[in-house]
């Protein structure tokens, strides 16, 4: 089957399933508007367009339409098992497809999959849009028998008469029930009663990923389409001054070179003629006001600021006062670098822009901005813009909207044909946005049993989060907000204005600023003598702490902290609570010869009620890999306003004779879901770190591992 009749299919199964006759309830986001029941070929009332809804077709077939890409952490699954629980439909007839865009209903971000909110925000309204339709397919069943309701069951797609046990599927009831008032507020199954959630279930999209049927940007093609690569300033920020192209329009297959925003442009016959055709361009620069930009004075000035008093975070008791008075202080810097997104699918987008309408085709993580991108890009009315969303080869934070879309937009429209706009590697890494670099200062004070009494940080990091009274809450993000219980607290932040694109990285703030505190938490154990785990135990026993303990002492559990290790091995341990969930990680290194090798990380998570548990198994594997190849080596540097990094070789990635066995241990729990996209990257690199000081003596206080010799 090609590209093009893939998603002419999905397509019609879209239209066919709201068309075809059968049950068709919507559901909303909170705060989004009520439940609403259609029949068979009823149109939704603008003022209750549903943000994604279920069908439920003559043929038994359950199709759910949802807003949440997936983004590879299993979107589709867990949220197709959090219906199909309430609905007691068979899990084998339920089918997913992906939201179309409607700005004017469906919320802009709120349509996206970002922040590990997928799951968190659609646990109550997919549960109770399931327990909708159950109870409308339980009357329906009961007022064809004559029976009072609570005669009736619903289970595996069937409707059970108690009494004569006779059975009804749910597709010879949808029509009946399409007719009946939606229930304003269902029962919802009690957790004893699940049958699905709580349970390991193989992924819904990992036979279409493994068969090569899934469809990503790069395999769309649609009639007329050519192809077309960038080339953009090599230092951040600079502008064409002029540029030739008479030896790129020589080049075969190369049909047309033109400027847009942020580049130039060659469009060619092949993603190879229009590559070839970008090394033949002759341009010149305005390089701006990053021409002389080096990772050197970026760090400088970080060092510089820290050093002075920053806008306040928190404080709390005398705060840096109280450092003087200690009977002991220690005061150390941490720093990281930024650090790209570098998903294995670089970035790809199909765009086909007319004078009165425009499509576009995109893997992207939030569609309701990246639709944003393309009506303004476009200059047409929101109502002329159709936007696919389509499965994305990772995204970790990078894919929301964004230049690429924007690019592929601009040259459709400019060009007057179809375009599919391809990003290289060198592409990905040159010209995305970057996790911030960031610098922190530490500082503790100790009372004269070593138990801390005050602890203070000053940290520059750009700001993309958003400012407010001078702090940007992700640059403080697991520091100004930390569980530990330390009487004397101030936390200073800084932002230091420097001109580089940053963006939201997988785990954000805590990514680095976890590292930060916990390799210092580290530090103070051994300045007061205790040993790490005691001291965050002493640390975590204050109010609202109890899920954080739980999973430390679940982790130094099956780890076995404190037990002997195998000759030259040796353990560090790491907690973070982010994303409404919380992680505890012991991490197991030996150092031969200053080799690192991490050789087994223990990882106890605790994200509140469990929706598939091979799926949490699965994210924290996927993010300790990520987490720990970028504290092994991961770094962007600058020289002259340009990347130096261009392909993996410079950005290289865990291998796989570097993984360490991963064992992952789920906290039971009845408290609300958590997100698991994101909380098992930030503790990796301390735990690590914490490692490696106990193997060799020395503390690692800067990322990556490589930065520094570890004998």
């Amino acid at each position: 089957m090609s590209t093009n009749q893939k998603l002419g299919r999905r397509s019609f199964l879209q239209v066919g399933a709201a068309a075809a006759g059968g049950l068709l309830i919507g559901f909303y986001v909170p705060g989004k508007g009520q439940l609403l029941a259609q029949g068979p070929r009823g149109g939704a009332p603008a003022a209750l367009y549903p943000n994604a809804f279920i069908h439920i077709g003559t043929d038994d077939v359950v199709t759910l339409t949802v807003h949440k890409p997936e983004n590879g952490q299993g979107t589709e699954t867990s949220i197709a098992m959090l219906l199909a629980e309430d609905l007691e439909c068979d899990w084998k007839k339920v089918r997913t497809e992906f939201a179309p865009i409607n700005p004017t209903f469906y919320g802009g971000a709120m349509q996206g999959t970002f922040g590990s909110q997928a799951v968190r925000t659609s646990w109550t309204p997919m549960r109770r849009t399931g327990a909708a339709a159950r109870d409308m397919l339980i009357q329906a069943a009961a007022t064809q028998w004559g029976v009072d309701k609570s005669m009736c069951r619903a289970e595996n797609s069937m409707v059970v008469n108690l009494s004569t046990n006779a059975k009804l599927s749910y597709g010879s009831l949808a029509d009946a029930a399409s007719k009946l008032p939606v229930p304003t507020n269902p029962t919802l199954k009690d957790s004893s009663q699940f049958r699905l959630l709580g349970k390991p279930m193989k992924r819904r999209d990992a036979a279409a990923k493994s068969s090569g049927q899934a469809v990503y940007a790069m395999d769309v093609k649609v009639p007329g389409m050519v192809y077309a690569v960038v080339q953009r300033s090599p230092v951040i920020g600079g502008k064409v001054a002029s540029f030739d192209a008479t030896k790129a329009k020589a080049v075969p297959g190369v049909q047309q070179v033109i400027q847009i925003p942020e580049g130039i442009a060659v469009i060619a016959a092949n993603t190879y003629a229009a590559t070839e055709g970008r090394k033949a361009l002759d341009v010149k620069w305005n390089e701006g006001v990053n021409a002389s930009l080096t990772s050197t004075n970026i760090r400088e000035k970080l060092m510089s600021l820290t050093s002075t008093p920053g806008a306040v975070a928190k404080t709390a008791g005398t705060g840096e006062a109280s450092l003087a008075s200690a009977a002991k202080k220690i005061e150390v810097a941490f720093e990281a670098p930024y650090l790209a997104h570098a998903p294995m699918e670089p970035y790809s987008c199909v765009a086909d822009v007319r004078a009165d309408s425009a499509e576009i085709w995109v893997g992207t993580q939030i569609p309701g901005v990246a639709n944003s991108d393309a009506v303004r890009t476009a200059g047409l009315s929101a109502d002329k813009v159709k936007l696919h969303t389509l499965y994305m080869g990772g995204g970790f934070g990078s894919r929301g909207g964004g230049a690429f879309i924007s690019e592929a937009v601009g040259i459709s429209k400019a060009i007057g044909a179809p375009v599919k706009l391809m990003y290289t590697r060198e592409d990905d890494l040159a010209h995305g946005k970057f996790r911030p670099t960031s610098y922190a200062r530490m500082a503790a004070g100790f009372d004269d049993q070593g138990w801390p009494v005050a602890f203070a940080s000053n940290i520059a990091c750009s700001s993309f989060a958003g400012m407010q009274n001078g702090v940007d809450r992700e640059g403080v993000a697991g520091v100004a907000d930390t569980l530990y219980s330390i009487p004397n607290v101030l936390v200073q932040y800084h932002e230091p204005g420097i001109d580089i694109p940053t963006n939201y990285w997988r785990s954000v703030g805590h990514s680095q600023n976890t590292f930060f505190m916990e390799a210092f938490i580290d530090e103070m154990a051994a300045a007061g003598g205790k040993d790490p785990v005691e001291l965050r135990r002493r640390l975590l026993s204050g109010p609202g702490a109890a899920r954080l303990l739980g999973v430390l002492n679940l982790a130094a559990d099956k780890a076995g902290w404190g037990k002997p290790l195998p000759a030259g091995r040796f353990r560090g341990v790491a907690v973070v609570n982010c994303f409404g969930s919380f992680n505890a990680q012991v991490a197991e290194v030996s150092v031969t010869a200053g080799k690192l090798q991490v050789h087994r990380v223990v990882s106890a998570v605790d994200c509140g009620m469990v929706v598939n548990p091979a799926g949490i198994v699965q994210q924290q594997q996927s993010a300790i890999v990520y987490g720990l190849s970028a504290a092994l080596r991961g770094a962007i540097t600058f020289d002259k306003g340009r990347v130096e990094q261009t392909n993996f070789h410079q950005y290289e990635p865990l291998r796989i004779n570097e993984m360490p066995v991963v064992e992952v241990h789920i906290m039971p729990s009845t408290e609300a879901s958590g997100g698991m996209g994101e909380v098992g990257t930030p503790a990796i690199a301390p735990a690590v770190a914490n490692a490696i000081f106990a193997a060799t003596g020395k503390r690692v206080r800067r990322l990556p591992f490589s930065s520094d010799p570890l004998v």
